[in-house]
């Protein structure tokens, strides 16, 4: 137990590596793993999240050398505690037309304006915000360091995710409709509090 770990924290996972063996994973790969069981109490995450050790320390160094981070929405920012994040859906007009796409698809094309190159992207709300985030990278708009892409849904989440994965970006997501805010705030955390070894 470390200073700043509370005795609770340190029993829930205790009980959480008693339930699933996270002790083969790579390091990344167990460190986001454990932090996105432990957030959500779902231990299929397990078996759904489909990370890539390269993608996790990409990531992990844009974010150590301050590289922005940019998410979805604020619900996402809110998670996040020890990093600003620029918030994609705040850059939308409260009115006004949005070229045909959804709120959020419209925000991660402005923030693409402004961060098109090495920023870390965080989406658990909207898989039309990933779709918009894909679309950019395919047309040469976008180069991000690493694409966390946790939205949840009925209606494409599994499907966006997939077509991340499918896109060649450096990429964390997982197979199934969940996910959301808290999950990809935990992904992103245990990025921020990662420290590999070299």
């Amino acid at each position: 137990m470390t200073p700043a770990q509370h005795p609770i924290e340190v029993e829930s996972y205790r009980i959480l590596r008693s339930q699933v063996d996270t002790a083969r994973l790579p390091p990344g790969t167990r460190v986001v793993t454990e932090r996105v069981i432990h957030a959500s109490a779902d231990l299929d995450y397990a078996k759904d999240l489909v990370c890539d050790e390269d993608a996790l320390r990409a990531g992990q160094r844009a974010l150590a050398g301050e590289a922005p981070l940019v998410v979805d929405v604020r619900m996402l920012a809110a998670g996040i505690t020890s990093r600003q994040c620029v918030v994609a859906l705040d850059l939308v007009p409260a009115l006004g037309p949005v070229q045909g796409l959804t709120r959020s698809a419209a925000g991660i094309r402005m923030a693409a304006a402004e961060h098109p190159q090495g920023a870390v992207w965080a989406v658990g709300n909207a898989p039309t915000a990933l779709r918009e985030l894909v679309r950019l990278a395919a047309d040469g708009v976008l180069r991000p360091a690493l694409v966390i892409g946790l939205p949840v849904g009925f209606v494409d989440a599994a499907q966006a995710k997939a077509a991340l994965r499918d896109s060649g970006l450096p990429a964390l997501s997982n197979r199934s409709a969940k996910g959301g805010t808290a999950v990809a705030a935990a992904a992103v955390n245990a990025l921020l509090s990662w420290r590999p070894v070299p």
